[in-house]
């Protein structure tokens, strides 16, 4: 059986920030279309607060994972854990897995992670509320980035960028 690879998935504001009042501070057209192209077909982990911020639910074409600390919580089409380690057992044999957030599941799930896929935005959210863990440039490699891009919507400039664990599997 393969070891899953364990991708983090995450658009990050240039001074770390990926929340802002339960929602994250960028909508981009295209970094949606990215996260639905690399995350449909495969399991997605996330906390209950990120869970709870999706639109409709469920994120329909992925197996949906919630981390939750409520043995009670449930919702529709979701499978509950109480940790990255129950999640990624329970992920057994299938190719990748990707971890959805929010910031304290991005935190645990750093120590285990493989991979990163992160949309770089280049500006700051002087008001947000929660924020990505530093990259240790000792501990990932940048393996693709995309070219520059701007958002027509907001202004803001992007990038796609990928980030390989050093030493890792993938």
């Amino acid at each position: 059986m393969t070891t899953p690879v364990i991708s983090i998935i995450a658009i990050v504001a240039r001074d770390g920030a990926i929340g802002r009042g339960g929602d994250q501070p960028f909508h981009i057209r295209e970094d949606f279309r990215r996260f639905k192209a690399l995350t449909t077909g495969k399991p997605i982990v996330m906390g209950r607060k990120t869970f709870e911020a999706l639109p409709s639910g469920a994120l329909p074409g992925r197996r949906n994972i919630v981390i939750t600390r409520n043995p009670a919580w449930s919702a529709p089409e979701v499978e509950t854990v109480r940790s990255i380690e129950e999640a990624v057992a329970m992920c057994a044999g299938v190719e990748e897995i990707m971890i959805i957030g929010g910031g304290e599941i991005y935190r645990q799930a750093m120590p285990v992670a493989d991979r990163l896929y992160i949309t770089a935005v280049d500006a700051p959210v002087p008001d947000a509320d929660t924020f990505f863990p530093d990259v240790d440039p000792s501990q990932w490699s940048l393996s693709e980035s995309s070219e520059d891009f701007v958002d027509p919507r907001s202004g803001a400039a992007y990038r796609f960028t990928n980030y390989d664990r050093i030493g890792g599997q993938t």
